[in-house]
């Protein structure tokens, strides 16, 4: 008899009878043998919209942010929009890496890795919009409270748009350092199995020396902690700060207390989207379906239905005070009947069907089990969260206290171009990623199989019956 128990109803996380040998070979793999056609079709598009989006910034630069679709009510628009998408669509990591960790989740082994890359490309993303939406970027760091050549020029710290900064700047400091330190161990497999000398010198630099002694892995582990206790309040603390952006304001509509929970809980819920999403991709591609394994699919969409959830709350209370205060002012806010019948009636429909009325499919368990289905759905998500930050900003915007003041807000070619062009870099990244690192963390994996692989459950229920 084992000393460890396990409920009978618990699925395999690891597939396929697979040994330690296995394990290697297949998160290797990748990296080691050349890429497919559907990797270079995928790359050669998202380098092409990268492109072009960076052809839109340099036009951006060069002509002022007047090639947006901005005007005299509308100073917020698209790119605000997409700088709060991008920063949701990178809560998601941390919270698989560091407060899953904490709590032991060992479902979390196989999809760790992706999601925390996934949180640094997009913060990446993020911190573009800020910067060419101050027009000139070449004066950016005045942001920073740094002497200067006109005096004693200190920013407003009673800013929320500073407070992002350092809110930002470390969630991405920390979840970088959290990233790269559990990719030591398996930088050190790559560099064991290298095959040319440039490949071993790379990965012997990149593995600071590990050696896979007992005193490697106790400072690791002790480690991996006290990172995951610094990163799990910077999940809450992050997207906390941003909703501070239209908290703290006198617009209607937006200094509503509610904003910093219901802020985090639909970057939690859109950025899981957006791990299921790119973990369906890289399950296919890398032929990784014996670790990214339909438990592990139904899990990431149970934790989509409960922020779903908690998002659908936020929703009807918005709708509901709204609706309560009498204030015809709060007729013209995202989430009321003026904005469901109004002129951005499809962006108000298109929040609910893609936020609430889609994901609702996740309560049926063959749809949650369901590969494509998942795949659907979580795009749906991705879409409907970016239309969520567009209502909020857009539409709240729009309407000013005085009627002279309400103007429509049109992107330009150019607004476009630049979302695309940082979709383009996001795939770029991830997919160079792929191909450079291991996708998922193969030294934690191996410490798990023989209480989590297929082969070693089955040879432990023997054991007990016989």
């Amino acid at each position: 008899m084992s000393g460890h128990y396990e409920a009978p109803i618990r699925e395999p996380l690891i597939i396929g009878h697979k040994t330690y040998h296995d394990i290697s070979e297949d998160i290797a793999r990748p990296i080691e043998e050349r890429a497919g056609k559907l990797w270079w079709v995928s790359f050669w598009v998202a380098l092409a919209l990268f492109l072009y989006g960076f052809g839109c910034i340099a036009y951006t630069i060069g002509t002022g942010i007047g090639a947006w679709g901005l005007n005299r009510t509308n100073n917020w628009g698209w790119d605000i929009t997409n700088f709060v998408w991008w920063v949701g669509i990178g809560h998601a990591g941390t919270l698989i890496s560091a407060v899953l960790l904490l709590f032991r989740q060992r479902w979390r082994m196989s999809v760790n890795r992706s999601a925390e890359a996934m949180t640094i490309f997009a913060v990446v993303q993020a911190a573009i919009f800020p910067v060419i939406h101050m027009g000139r970027v070449w004066v950016g760091y005045w942001v920073f409270p740094l002497p200067n050549q006109f005096g004693s020029l200190w920013t407003n710290f009673n800013s929320p748009l500073l407070w992002d900064v350092f809110a930002i700047s470390t969630y991405f400091s920390v979840s970088t350092v959290f990233w790269f330190m559990g990719l030591i161990p398996d930088f050190a497999m790559i560099r064991d199995r290298a095959k040319t000398p440039w490949t071993k010198r790379i990965y012997t630099f990149l593995s600071f020396g590990w050696g896979g002694k007992a005193k490697h892995w106790q400072r690791f582990e002790e480690l991996s902690l006290v990172l995951a206790g610094l990163a799990t309040p910077l999940v809450f603390s992050v997207h906390t700060t941003v909703s501070f952006d239209f908290a703290t304001s006198v617009i209607k509509g937006w200094h509503s207390t509610i904003y910093p929970p219901y802020f985090v809980a639909g970057a939690v819920f859109s950025g899981f989207a957006m791990v299921q999403t790119l973990l369906l991709v890289a399950r296919k591609v890398c032929h990784l379906e014996d670790y990214i394994t339909m438990y592990h699919i139904e899990i990431m969409n149970i934790v989509i239905i409960i922020t779903g959830g908690m998002v659908t709350v936020a929703y009807g209370t918005e709708y509901f005070i709204g609706w309560y205060s009498g204030s015809r002012y709060e007729d013209f806010t995202y989430l009321s009947p003026g904005a469901a019948t109004g002129p951005y009636w499809w962006a108000f429909w298109a929040l609910i069907t893609c936020n609430l009325i889609v994901p609702a499919l996740f309560w049926f368990k063959k749809v949650r089990t369901n590969i494509i289905a998942t795949f659907i759905i979580a795009l749906i998500i991705n879409i409907g969260m970016w239309f969520e930050r567009f209502d909020i900003i857009v539409i709240n915007i729009s309407r000013d206290y005085l009627p002279s003041s309400w103007t429509m807000f049109k992107p330009t070619i150019i607004d476009v171009g630049v979302f695309l062009g940082t979709i383009g870099f996001f795939g770029v990244l991830f997919l160079l990623y792929a191909r450079t690192f291991p996708v998922i963390a193969q030294a934690e994996l191996k410490t798990i199989l023989k209480i989590s692989g297929e082969t070693y459950k089955t040879k432990e229920e023997e054991d007990e019956h016989h």
